[in-house]
């Protein structure tokens, strides 16, 4: 099976001792897709295609393994990814402005990622810091009791830092 892919090429080595812990069953493949992109930071399209090749399954399988769980990302991210609480508490507490000040302030909407590659943004369902809400999650950190107002400080502070700026 080839890939009539389009972009860089993967490092497909980097996925060998993958498949020497695991065996190589299609059964197994949400575990592979869980340490692909554990690997790479999201599923390159070679990757699906020498996944399916490994397992024995169709690419399409793959794919729709990889599209059909939230989990999966297809495309890269930004060194930043927020997440931004949806779920009911911050909902009610204003999520909504809080997640459209910071796609204002990025210029980029929910599943984009900046231009300067820096900052993805993702509407989640619920991150469980319901005391915090609403609460947005940048690499693992909780930043709650947000207003739009706090969230774009905490992007501008992230930014600084970046620059080299204080």
């Amino acid at each position: 099976m080839s890939c009539n892919c389009k972009g860089p090429k993967s490092d497909l080595t980097l996925l060998n001792n993958i498949f020497e812990e695991i065996s190589c069953v299609p059964e197994n493949l949400i575990t592979v897709l869980q340490k692909a992109q554990e690997i790479y930071g999201y599923l390159p399209e070679d990757v699906i295609y020498h996944v399916a090749d490994v397992l024995g399954a169709k690419p399409a399988e793959v794919m729709g393994v990889a599209t059909f769980y939230s989990q999966f990302r297809l495309s890269p991210i930004g060194k930043y990814l927020i997440m931004s609480c949806q779920g009911t508490a911050c909902h009610v507490n204003g999520s909504k402005r809080v997640s459209e000040a910071v796609a204002d302030y990025l210029g980029i909407k929910h599943g984009e990622t900046t231009a300067d590659g820096l900052f993805t943004l993702e509407n989640v369902a619920c991150l469980g810091c319901c005391s915090l809400a609403p609460v947005i999650m940048i690499n693992g950190e909780a930043y709650g009791n947000l207003t739009p107002e706090s969230a774009v400080e905490v992007l501008k502070t992230i930014k600084e830092k970046e620059n080299g700026e204080k």
